[in-house]
C-alpha cells in the first residue's frame, strides 16, 4: 500500500490536518494516481461542513497526475498516462448516452462519499477515511479514481493548470462555449469573479464576444478582470442592472451567474436584452423573484447548467488546447500552494487574493 500525505478533515469549522495515509493497491476497474496538484474549490469546503458526521474526510476533486497503477478491467488508461480528474458518471443511463454525463441518473451516489461494495477501505490514516468525493477524494498524494472520471490529456499538459479544468474551470467555461454558444459580437454579463466566473470571462473572451462586464463585490478580482480584458468591472452596490443595461446599450445578450444567490439570479435575467438567455451554475438555494412578465414579454430563457454540460474526455482537451493557443489564459487565475499550506491556501481564497488555490505533492 502506498504511503503519501493527505489533507484530511476532523471536524467542521477546524483546519485541515495534514497527514500520513495508506492508500490500497487498485482493485477491479481501479486506477491508481499520483497526484502532482489538486485545485481546491468551494465544493470542497462546502461538503467538508455539511457533507457528514463521519471523520476524517478527505476531500479533493480536481486532481490532475500520472496513472501508477491500474486494476483488472481498466482498458482505456495505462501505467504513465498524464490524467486530469473530474466527475463520475455512469455512462449507460438515458442522460449519459445522450452526452449529457452531468446528469446522470446515478450521479448522487458515483460522486458522494462511499466506501467500497464490500466494505473495505481504500485510504486509512490508523482508521478508515471516509474517501471517495466526486470518485476521486484527490487532496493527497495518491488517488483511486475509475475509467469514467480519469481524462488522458498529453503528456506535457502543466498539471498545476490542469487540475482545476476537473470541475471549476469547466463548469465556468462550459457554461459559456457548451450552453450559451455566444456569437462574436453579442455581450455576456457575469456575476461573480471567482475560479468559475473568470473561467467563464476567459471562456467568452476566446469566443469573441465583443463586451464582458462583470459584477463582482471583491476589488482585487474586479481588478484582475479589468486586466483579463473585460469592457467593465462593476460593484453589486452600485445598480448593477441599470450600468449593465447603459453599457450594452439596452442589455445583455447573455448572462452567467455563479453566484447561487437568487437575488442575483434575479439581476442576471433583469439586465438581459430582448431574446436574452441567463445561465446558473452556482448551487445555492432559495427562489429568484423573476419577474414573469418581463420573462414572456421579452423573450427571455434562463438555464440551469452542471459542470459545464460537458463531455469531460473532449471538452477538458479542448481547453487544453485553447490555453496552448494563447486563448485561454488559466495561469492567471491559478496560485500555487505546497500541500502542508493548505489552511493558508483556504485563507487567501476566502479573502480574494487568491482566484483559484492549487495545492501540490
Amino acid at each position: 500500500m502506498p504511503t503519501t500525505t493527505a489533507t484530511l478533515s476532523y471536524a467542521d469549522e477546524d483546519p485541515f490536518v495534514v497527514a500520513d495515509v495508506e492508500v490500497d493497491e487498485p482493485r477491479g476497474g481501479e486506477i491508481l494516481v499520483r497526484i502532482e496538484a489538486a485545485g481546491i474549490c468551494h465544493t470542497d469546503l462546502v461538503n467538508r461542513v455539511a457533507g457528514t458526521s463521519d471523520r476524517p474526510v478527505l476531500l479533493g476533486h480536481e486532481g490532475a497526475g500520472v496513472v501508477e497503477a491500474v486494476g483488472d478491467g481498466v482498458g482505456t488508461v495505462t501505467p504513465g498516462d498524464r490524467v486530469v480528474l473530474t466527475f463520475r458518471h455512469c455512462g449507460r443511463c438515458v442522460n449519459c448516452t445522450a452526452q449529457r454525463p452531468a446528469y446522470c441518473r446515478d450521479a448522487l451516489r458515483l460522486n458522494q462519499f462511499g466506501a467500497r461494495a464490500d466494505g473495505t477501505p481504500r485510504v486509512v490514516a490508523g482508521q478508515p477515511v471516509l474517501d471517495g468525493f466526486f470518485g476521486q477524494s484527490s487532496l493527497a498524494g495518491y488517488a483511486l479514481t475509475t475509467e469514467d472520471n480519469t481524462v488522458v490529456v498529453e503528456a506535457d499538459v502543466d498539471p498545476l493548470l490542469a487540475a482545476p479544468l476537473g470541475c471549476g474551470f469547466q463548469t465556468g467555461a462550459g457554461a459559456v462555449l457548451n450552453l450559451l454558444r455566444p456569437r462574436p459580437g453579442r455581450t455576456l454579463a457575469v456575476f461573480g469573479a471567482g475560479a468559475v466566473g473568470l473561467a467563464g470571462v476567459l471562456a467568452a473572451l476566446a469566443a469573441e464576444v465583443e463586451a464582458v462586464i462583470v459584477v463582482e463585490p471583491s476589488p482585487q478580482r474586479r481588478a484582475l478582470a479589468e486586466s483579463l480584458g473585460v469592457r467593465a468591472a462593476l460593484d453589486p452596490a452600485d445598480d448593477p442592472v441599470r450600468a449593465i443595461r447603459d453599457l450594452t446599450g439596452g442589455g445583455a445578450d447573455y448572462a452567467l451567474d455563479t453566484t447561487g444567490r437568487p437575488d442575483v439570479l434575479a439581476d442576471a435575467v433583469s439586465a438581459l436584452a430582448v431574446g436574452g438567455a441567463a445561465v446558473a451554475v452556482g448551487l445555492g438555494a432559495g427562489v429568484p423573484k423573476i419577474d414573469l412578465r418581463d420573462l414572456v414579454m421579452r423573450g427571455k430563457s434562463v438555464h440551469g447548467c452542471l459542470e459545464g454540460d460537458s463531455v469531460p474526455t473532449v471538452f477538458i482537451p479542448h481547453l487544453i488546447e485553447l490555453h496552448a493557443q494563447g486563448r485561454f489564459p488559466i495561469e492567471r487565475l491559478v496560485a500555487a500552494f505546497p500541500h502542508g499550506d493548505v489552511n493558508a491556501a483556504v485563507s487567501a481564497q476566502h479573502a480574494g487574493d487568491v482566484v483559484k488555490p492549487v495545492l501540490t505533492w
